[in-house]
């Protein structure tokens, strides 16, 4: 019996050195961290305001022509000055074109006032031919009420005539906006 309980001795013994010399269990990992709370992303910046669009360029060209006595129709020299105007309406968003007749004082009111309306016509129409559009061309006459130039005498003698002739006038100014 001495014999078995010294051999279970033993056995009790080497069991527990064995137990001694094995590797440790490796500790079980740590549970992952929890992710970090979503963070609310900052507020984009509101949208910068639009550049406001450019204003167009405003652009007024004039242009005055003179007649003859009693006469609305266009002169050579004058037609050459309303080929410039068209010339620089080229370039422009045209508005409005206004034609303004004018009469010296030779004649009555009533006479006056009809050749002043002639003398705008007849420059809308020289206009028109030219290619400017007949709804933006507006006409007016003045008869002879805003002379530009006074003269002394009267009757038809022709140094009052040619004094006279800054009065026998269209006047035209055309208003729009530069074309970029």
């Amino acid at each position: 019996m001495n014999k078995r309980l010294s051999t279970a001795l033993s056995a009790i013994v080497l069991l527990a050195f064995a137990g001694c010399a094995a590797t440790p269990e490796p500790a079980p990992e740590p549970p992952p961290a929890p992710a970090p709370a979503p963070q609310a992303l900052p507020k984009p910046p509101p949208p910068a305001p639009a550049a406001p669009a450019p204003k167009p360029e405003k652009v007024t060209t004039a242009s005055t022509v003179s007649f003859d006595v009693d006469r609305y129709v266009i002169r050579p020299d004058a037609r050459s000055k309303l080929d410039d105007l068209v010339g620089k309406l080229r370039n422009v968003n045209l508005e409005v074109v206004i034609a303004v007749g004018h009469a010296d004082r030779i004649g009555s009111d009533a006479y006056n006032m009809k050749l002043s309306v002639r003398r705008a016509d007849s420059v809308k129409a020289y206009l028109v031919s030219k290619g400017i559009a007949a709804s933006r061309v507006y006409t007016e006459g003045k008869g002879k009420r805003q002379p530009v130039k006074d003269c002394k005498g009267s009757g038809k003698t022709k140094e009052l005539i040619a004094c006279l002739e800054p009065n026998r006038r269209a006047e035209t100014e055309a208003v729009g906006s530069a074309v970029k």
